[in-house]
């Protein structure tokens, strides 16, 4: 099944799916987890073509460089994958399998789906990136002409690569030198793209080089607005396993937010099926690929057993309000927050086990010393700290932590303080 599929309508399939009973949320939740892979533990260990199959399967794959755990496109792979090797993300990238994007942040994106992207770019002319960009190329134009030509002489660059003369100086994107500037004002409007990472510093070539070697007609192919529209909404709700309207457009941070009426003629032509779930205010949408697991969901048959940590940046948690009507769970990064004002810590993972958000731990990975701290777990309110949570709890830690290389576990304070004492057993038991 190809969670991507952008084909013609299934009218027979939206008449069988119209005789649904409305989902439970504990359905609607199983089926967005089936679409993101994270409803099952893999079956076996995991190989380089998986992790471009996660990639494609999601869609976009969120850039961060914190690393305090694991900087966040390798741990949402994990989580996924389990144990696998973190460079074949960057092989994927140097090979030209995927490339960076930014689309509601900065992506890693199939590089089949390149041309929808460079089409899709005046869709996104109001985010924040692509305006900045905007705004230096029309002030700086000059400037990133030359820098262009240096590139197109003398080959891929990395910002390292030119000294900043004003060190200490403020202002403009973090701060940045002239030349990391233009280079994302390049980046941005698709001009540059990112060749390869050289530990996780962005090299960058010409488009023309990169994109120009694997995507036929890179930059002649043009895709009329409403079929980029209309791409970039199935992709969403494919990713997205079930999504309401309200939802879909952000998964590329397009515009303008859709309502249920412009998903109208998508329906009546089985392109999108719409479904009714038992608590929410308006419909679901499913794309077509998964009506086979709309239908065990259905039945009660699309069964969550998976536990493991989650990004901050996971396609799961970075949408609050989708986190919070999947799962009840309210979630807010708190990094970028001042430390006193911070409720639960610097880098907090949510916990999903067997289809449930139940709780939350800030942790930080000491690879020297071989330890993953966990300096505070914080259940949900109402859900029982019992034996068999903390047990599939304790699992997800350790598996995260040897993957880490940190395979002692140390835990810090617990909410409720009376689980310490059981996460502590399950965590001996599982070491």
């Amino acid at each position: 099944m190809s969670p991507a599929r952008d084909g013609g309508g299934e009218a027979g399939v939206a008449n069988a799916t119209s005789a649904l009973a409305p989902l439970s949320l504990a359905q609607a939740r199983a089926l967005h987890l089936h679409a993101q892979g994270l409803l099952a533990r893999p079956r076996r260990r995991a190989r380089k073509a998986d992790a471009l199959a996660a990639v494609a399967r999601m869609q976009l794959l969120q850039i961060d460089t914190i690393h305090v755990v694991a900087r966040s496109p390798y741990l949402v792979l994990f989580s996924r994958l389990g144990a696998y090797e973190p460079r074949w993300l960057e092989q994927l990238l140097a090979e030209r399998a995927i490339f960076e994007v930014w689309a509601h942040e900065a992506c890693f994106a199939p590089m089949d789906d390149y041309l929808l992207h460079r089409n899709a770019l005046h869709q996104r002319e109001h985010h924040w990136a692509i305006r900045s960009a905007q705004r230096h190329r029309g002030s700086r134009g000059g400037e990133i002409e030359r820098l262009l030509a240096h590139i197109r002489e003398l080959g891929p660059v990395k910002s390292s690569d030119f000294e900043r003369e004003d060190k200490g100086s403020g202002g403009g994107w973090w701060g940045w030198k002239d030349e990391k500037r233009w280079l994302e004002a390049g980046f941005a409007l698709g001009e540059l793209m990112v060749a390869r990472r050289d530990n996780f510093q962005r090299v960058y070539d010409l488009a023309e080089r990169v994109a120009g070697a694997a995507v036929p007609g890179w930059n002649a192919t043009a895709i009329e607005p409403a079929q980029v529209r209309r791409s970039t909404i199935l992709k969403s709700v494919a990713a997205l396993g079930i999504a309401q309207a309200r939802w879909i457009a952000d998964y590329y941070r397009t515009k303008p937010r859709l309502r249920d009426r412009d998903l109208d003629a998508l329906v009546a032509d089985g392109d999108l099926l719409r479904v009714a779930v038992k608590g929410w205010d308006a419909p679901g949408y499913v794309h077509p690929d998964h009506a086979d697991a709309l239908t065990r969901a259905a039945a009660g048959r699309l069964r969550a057993t998976h536990s493991a940590l989650l990004s901050p940046f996971d396609p799961v948690v970075w949408d609050r309000e989708r986190a919070s009507e999947f799962f009840g769970f309210d979630y807010t990064l708190e990094c970028y927050t001042p430390e006193p004002k911070r409720r639960y810590g610097y880098f907090v993972l949510p916990i999903l086990v067997r289809g449930r958000l139940v709780g939350r731990l800030d942790a930080k990975a000491h690879r020297a010393a071989g330890v993953f701290e966990v300096k505070a777990l914080y259940l949900e309110d109402g859900i029982d700290g019992d034996e068999a949570l903390a047990q599939d709890i304790a699992g997800a830690i350790s598996e995260c932590a040897h993957w880490h290389g940190t395979p002692k576990v140390k835990l810090g304070r617990c909410r409720p303080a009376t689980f310490a004492k059981t996460l502590k057993a399950a965590l001996a038991a599982s070491a």
